[in-house]
């Protein structure tokens, strides 16, 4: 158990720094620039690797409650050291945002900090839900059962990479070109497909499991589970409505949520989103 979550501990901020090195020494670019690029790349490592275990777990569960997969367990506790990662990385993220701004010395740590948090306060509340949480809920008090489903909250993440690549192809400004586009749809319809239909899906798949009619799942289904569906899916039609606006607003141009609003749902959860 510890040993998955201590080689959690160091990868994720191990890939972070080498990427960073690597974008700095060879690719000649800025700490800033690095250190934003990296952050979005760890993300998409993460969202790819979440994403391929819940197909692995979907596909190899045929009851959806009682059938297990060795997976599931291993990679929650892998994972989970993501989301502290994470919390830092987009912390380094904001520092760089206010240098370019000409902001950095204003203030010291405490300023910085109170602004993180109130610039980013749903994606670090997210990332605190997790693992405070999902975490337990998923490791401990399903006792075992489930996985099917929590295969499914894994595939949550196939969104994230969309979202990530959308934000580094305007940080480059290349917003206006054919990838922009295509990455736009693709993203627009697996958010909707994987973190919009989620929720109502897994109700679905339990009322035939219980063969009960979908509106008394909740009544059958664990309180964790209630409760997590009622956080997590009202966040997904927002960031989903933000995406479609922005769709809207330019047939060139979709609107990706910004860290705030962009939730990976980790497998475990419910990305980058986006």
């Amino acid at each position: 158990m510890w040993g998955l979550m201590a080689a959690g501990c160091l990868f994720f901020p191990g890939l972070f720094l080498t990427s960073k090195q690597t974008l700095k020494q060879l690719m000649r670019r800025s700490d800033g620039d690095a250190v934003i690029v990296s952050t979005r790349l760890v993300s998409s490592v993460q969202a790819v690797m979440a994403s391929s275990v819940g197909c692995l777990i979907v596909s190899s569960c045929r009851d959806v409650v009682e059938d297990s997969h060795w997976l599931t367990d291993s990679y929650i506790l892998f994972a989970t050291p993501y989301f502290a990662y994470d919390i830092y990385a987009m912390f380094l993220c904001y520092c760089h945002r206010l240098q370019v701004k000409g902001h950095e010395e204003v203030g010291g740590v405490r300023w910085k900090v109170g602004g993180y948090l109130r610039r980013e306060k749903l994606m670090v509340l997210h990332h605190v839900f997790v693992v405070a949480f999902c975490f337990p809920a998923s490791l401990y008090w399903r006792q075992g059962k489930g996985d099917f489903f929590q295969g499914v909250l894994f595939l949550a993440e196939l969104s994230t990479p969309f979202v990530c690549l959308g934000k580094v192809l305007i940080q480059y400004e290349q917003q206006h070109t054919l990838l922009h586009k295509v990455n736009g749809v693709l993203l627009l319809l697996t958010f909707f497909i994987c973190r919009v239909l989620l929720f109502p899906y897994l109700y679905f798949a339990y009322s035939r499991y219980a063969s009960v009619p979908v509106y008394l799942v909740p009544l059958e289904a664990p309180w964790q589970c209630n409760l997590g569906a009622a956080l997590l899916w009202p966040l997904q039609l927002y960031w989903f409505t933000l995406i479609c606006r922005g769709a809207l607003r330019s047939r060139s141009t979709v609107r990706y949520p910004t860290e705030t609003d962009c939730c990976r749902v980790s497998g475990q959860d419910v990305k980058k989103s986006p």
